[in-house]
């Protein structure tokens, strides 16, 4: 299913040869073709902070050399005999995670994200900072027409794990939702749930983002660390997601929710969370968090994406300038998410 001239002995990509060690270009063997597995020769990839806390080894399973990059966008160009649903040819999408059982009972209920085995993209092999990557046909997403491959990337990792939980939970057009943090995932919820047809709030430590916030979709912008502001808002909001990595007054954020609310946690808070279950079952509320979507609700973000004209706010850097573009997303400045072309 693959024609001879797409055939590649060898993949080449930008690798760390070691923990925070600049990446170089690094070519390796990616063995044969699996009988499900579909190969993607890589046209963009975005950069996550997973990406750089991996090249770091800070949660300590980074095999090296490692190639980052799992927000991938690209092409189809090979197909193994029993791929399923996919053509040559057929621009797709590959986020945080690339396989998964396929029959298990998460993966038979359409949660392949939660299934016991499911396989990260760059967790114990190369990622999507080369000229190829290969997953499991059914992770491999295809891309809407009308949503521009230079900018998907993002969906696929950030996109996803902001989108999901609309889904899972059940927010409603009608409810008062609010967004802990204007970053690389906050700034798109803001603009999933504006569309949504939510009243949303977002939650910032820097008011200098307001009016930013504001163009991206929010209604209302609140101090994140102000007491008295946080306060103001008690019983107000039926859903809070956090999408920012710090640690904040949880007890506050709590007092937001009105009656059955729900705090949900999609970013990485660097402490264990102090919660008194009196905050939690008086008015039935309710914590949580979550992964990427599944590969169906993946496809489900990407058409309303189309629909309403959402992308992701991204910065460009060539794919043989990586070491730059990491630089720029440890420095802070990334506004929001930066992606790199793989041609340039």
């Amino acid at each position: 299913m693959s024609s001879p001239t797409s055939i590649l002995d060898t993949f080449t990509g930008w690798a760390a040869k070691a923990p925070g060690a600049p990446l170089e270009q690094y070519s390796y063997d990616p063995g044969p073709l699996g009988a499900e597995d579909v190969e993607v020769a890589v046209e963009y990839c975005g950069i996550c902070h997973s990406d750089q806390s991996m090249i770091d080894n800070e949660w300590g399973m980074t095999r090296y050399p490692f190639i980052p990059g799992h927000e991938v966008v690209g092409t189809v160009v090979r197909l193994g005999d029993q791929a399923r649903g996919l053509k040559l040819g057929q621009r797709v999408g590959i986020g945080w995670y690339k396989g998964s059982c396929m029959h298990c009972s998460s993966c038979m209920e359409g949660a392949h994200q939660l299934c016991g085995t499911v396989k990260p993209t760059i967790v114990g092999s190369n990622g999507g900072f080369a000229n190829r990557l290969r997953s499991h046909w059914a992770w491999a997403v295809p891309l809407p027409e009308g949503l521009d491959p230079a900018l998907a990337g993002p969906l696929f990792c950030a996109g996803s794990t902001v989108f999901s939980p609309l889904l899972d939970f059940n927010v409603k057009p009608t409810d008062k939702v609010g967004v802990v943090g204007i970053g690389g995932l906050g700034h798109l919820a803001l603009g999933f749930l504006n569309a949504w047809g939510c009243e949303v709030t977002a939650f910032t430590s820097s008011l200098n983002k307001q009016e930013e916030a504001k163009r991206l979709g929010a209604h209302n912008v609140v101090a994140s660390i102000d007491s008295g502001a946080l306060k103001a808002m008690a019983g107000s909001l039926d859903f809070l997601l956090v999408t920012a990595s710090a640690d904040l007054d949880w007890t506050a954020m709590i007092g937001t929710l009105r009656g059955k609310g729900r705090l949900h946690f999609v970013g990485i808070v660097p402490s264990a969370i102090p919660v008194h279950v009196f905050n939690l079952i008086p008015q039935q509320k309710s914590l949580s968090g979550s992964p990427v979507g599944s590969p169906s609700s993946m496809a489900t973000m990407l058409e309303f994406c189309a629909r309403h004209n959402i992308v992701p706010q991204v910065e460009h850097f060539p794919m043989s300038k990586a070491n730059e573009a990491i630089d720029h997303l440890r420095s802070g400045k990334a506004r929001y998410r930066v992606v790199l072309d793989a041609n340039k």
